[in-house]
């Protein structure tokens, strides 16, 4: 995956270093950017700002890392400043910006490269968790689900997906959604690691559908907990009147209201014994077809695969 650096400097100098240490790091790509210019480049969304303090106008620095930070889409980018400015004074003023790094000069230059090499690293690694659950996204699952095939092991797989969620968003908005997820995926995580068993893992697909890999044969009480759980707290997420009803009305796109039922889990397992399953993609289809007789039961409901062939 290429990552962009930009290197804010109004006179060319770190960025001609910059370039020689990555020049065989063809997915890194690294753009000069003046300070005064720098409002103009926020939209391209680059992976880092190092800024060079030395080759900025003076007294400038505080302000080009406020530009940075104002921009929401760049809120989160990480920040490096270069300087030979030692001060403890001006360094605790630059931190106090929401800088993540500051380097004094001198700086060696292999230093510099394994440190970039390694903030990178991380970035990319991060960009595998969900920013709304903290829990690891599409891709570690995909590589947890590959690495306990390629060791043969027996596990299982639970799919989870939340029910009538679109009804609950379109009544309630985008952000008590958002606390539901959370929920969902607290109460997962606590039943799930209930059994002790470090070898478990749960992960976010993304949206309301999670996913976990359990090793031991205990799943099904773990979908019995979960759905008892889940069915407990959901309701502090819905008023008195709707909690009385036992449904929502949702208006749909030609204005006649529609009922939908509370929102519920779902959740199908898949058992994975050895030399069942030959890829993720088999697993997976499974897995759909063995959610969807969950879904079709009224209310929170699991349903299990225990096919060995």
């Amino acid at each position: 995956m290429i990552q962009e650096i930009f290197v804010i400097e109004d006179e060319e100098d770190v960025i001609s270093d910059l370039k020689n240490l990555f020049k065989d790091n063809k997915d890194v790509i690294l753009k000069a950017v003046t300070a005064n210019s720098l409002s103009e480049h926020l939209l391209d969304l680059p992976s880092l700002f190092i800024i060079n303090e030395d080759k900025i106008e003076k007294g400038s620095l505080i302000a080009t890392c406020q530009t940075i930070r104002n921009n929401e889409d760049n809120s989160i980018t990480p920040i490096m400043v270069l300087t030979s400015n030692k001060t403890l004074t001006h360094q605790r003023e630059i931190l106090k910006e929401e800088v993540e790094f500051y380097l004094k000069k001198p700086i060696d230059n292999d230093c510099l490269f394994y440190m970039i090499k390694n903030i990178l690293k991380l970035l990319s690694r991060n960009r595998g968790i969900s920013p709304l659950t903290k829990l690891p996204g599409n891709v570690p699952i995909q590589s947890e689900l590959k690495k306990r095939l390629l060791k043969k092991q027996d596990f299982a797989v639970l799919y989870f997906d939340l029910d009538n969620f679109k009804a609950y968003n379109d009544t309630y908005g985008f952000l008590g959604g958002d606390e539901i997820i959370k929920q969902t995926a607290r109460i997962i995580l606590k039943h799930v690691n209930a059994d002790e068993n470090n070898h478990n893992f749960v992960g976010h697909i993304g949206g309301d559908d999670f996913v976990a890999l359990v090793s031991n044969n205990n799943y099904e009480e773990m979908c019995q907990n979960i759905i008892l759980e889940f069915d407990k707290k959901i309701l502090d997420y819905f008023s008195e009147e709707d909690k009385e009803r036992g449904y929502l009305e949702v208006p749909n796109r030609k204005g006649v209201m529609e009922e939908f039922p509370l929102v519920s889990i779902s959740i199908g397992v898949v058992e994975v014994t050895k030399n069942r399953f030959d890829n993720v993609l088999e697993i997976g289809e499974v897995g759909a077809q063995v959610k969807h007789l969950a879904k079709v039961t009224p209310g929170s409901a699991y349903a299990i695969n225990r096919r060995k062939v």
